[in-house]
C-alpha cells in the first residue's frame, strides 16, 4: 500500500512540474523578432522598426518612463547618430522572462563599439535593452548605458553640433 502511495503521490508531483508555465527562456517568438530589431538596427533599416512595435509604443533610452520618446522619435535620433558613427554591436545575450503580473519581457545586453566619424576615435559602451511585449510587438522600451566619455569629446568638438542635453541612442 505504502508503494501505491507514493507512485501516486510521484505521478501528481511529475504532471504538477509538467504543467508549470514557462517563466524564463532564450528562446521564444518575442526574442527572435527583438533579434530582427537588432539587426535593423546594427545595418540601419529604419524602415523596418514600426513593424516590431506597437503604434502607441514609447522608447525610453536613459530616461524616465514619462520622458520616453515615440518610435518615429527614435528613429531620428538613430539616424542622427548615424551621421556621427560608424558602429557595430558584438557580444549579444538575450533572454524573456514573465513576470508574476503575467508581463512578457525580452532582456537585451551587448557591447556597442562606434567609431566617431570627424575624429576616428573608437568607443566600447555596453548597454542594456528591455522591451516588453504584448500580442508580439513592442509596447515599451527601456535603454540603458554610460555615454558620458562620448557626450564629454563631442561638446569639445567645435566641428560638431552637439548640445550637452543631447544623448546618444546607443
Amino acid at each position: 500500500m505504502k508503494k501505491i502511495i507514493l507512485l501516486g503521490l510521484a505521478i501528481v508531483l511529475s504532471l504538477s512540474a509538467c504543467n508549470q508555465e514557462k517563466r524564463y527562456t532564450q528562446q521564444s517568438p518575442e526574442i527572435d523578432s527583438y533579434k530582427k530589431l537588432m539587426e535593423a538596427y546594427k545595418t540601419q533599416k529604419w524602415d523596418e522598426f514600426p513593424n516590431h512595435y506597437a503604434d502607441t509604443a514609447k522608447i525610453a533610452n536613459n530616461v524616465v518612463k514619462k520622458k520616453g520618446i515615440s518610435v518615429a522619435e527614435a528613429i531620428k535620433k538613430n539616424q542622427d547618430d548615424a551621421a556621427l558613427f560608424n558602429w557595430v554591436v558584438e557580444n549579444e545575450e538575450y533572454e524573456m522572462v514573465v513576470t508574476d503580473k503575467k508581463e512578457t519581457w525580452v532582456n537585451f545586453w551587448g557591447l556597442w563599439k562606434g567609431t566617431l566619424k570627424s575624429s576616428g576615435k573608437v568607443y566600447e559602451v555596453p548597454f542594456h535593452n528591455t522591451a516588453r511585449f504584448i500580442d508580439g510587438k513592442i509596447v515599451e522600451e527601456y535603454g540603458y548605458w554610460d555615454n558620458s566619455a562620448i557626450m564629454m569629446d563631442l561638446i569639445n568638438q567645435p566641428e560638431v553640433a552637439v548640445k550637452p542635453t543631447d544623448t546618444i541612442s546607443k
